[in-house]
């Protein structure tokens, strides 16, 4: 309950959805497990991204797209929040609203598993190139 969107029913569902941090070795991992990556179509020659694969539990996936729903009402201002309204300009709100729960569930597992506070300027980082 630490990000200020997540009350205590997700996050005790979050944790029972997923058991134990241990479980998983990075927040991919886990955001994959709950289905909120893209999933992948391939033959022989073509290759095309698919939506969400949907896989692991609907409530929990439903849980966090509702927590990204209530952020970009309640936090406009969050960095998080200001991720996903550049990602609705590109590609529109509901996929913007999707990869923000998959945001979500990322940054839940790693205060669940480091025992560590949400700081919402290290939550929108994006990883630079040189």
């Amino acid at each position: 309950m630490a990000l200020s969107r997540v009350g205590p029913v997700t996050a005790i569902a979050f944790v029972a959805t997923l058991d134990t941090a241990k479980r998983f070795d990075s927040a991919h991992n886990v955001e994959a497990y709950l289905g909120l990556t893209p999933g992948e179509y391939a033959s022989s020659e073509k290759h095309r991204r698919t939506g969400i694969t949907k896989a692991g539990s609907s409530r929990m996936r439903w849980l966090l797209v509702q927590a990204a729903w209530i952020a970009k009402r309640a936090a406009p201002q969050d960095p998080t929040v200001q991720w996903a309204k550049n990602i609705a300009q590109r590609r529109g709100k509901k996929i913007a609203t999707v990869a923000l729960a998959r945001k979500i569930a990322g940054i839940l597992f790693a205060i669940w598993r480091d025992g560590t506070t949400y700081r919402p300027a290290e939550g929108a980082q994006v990883a630079q190139t040189t």
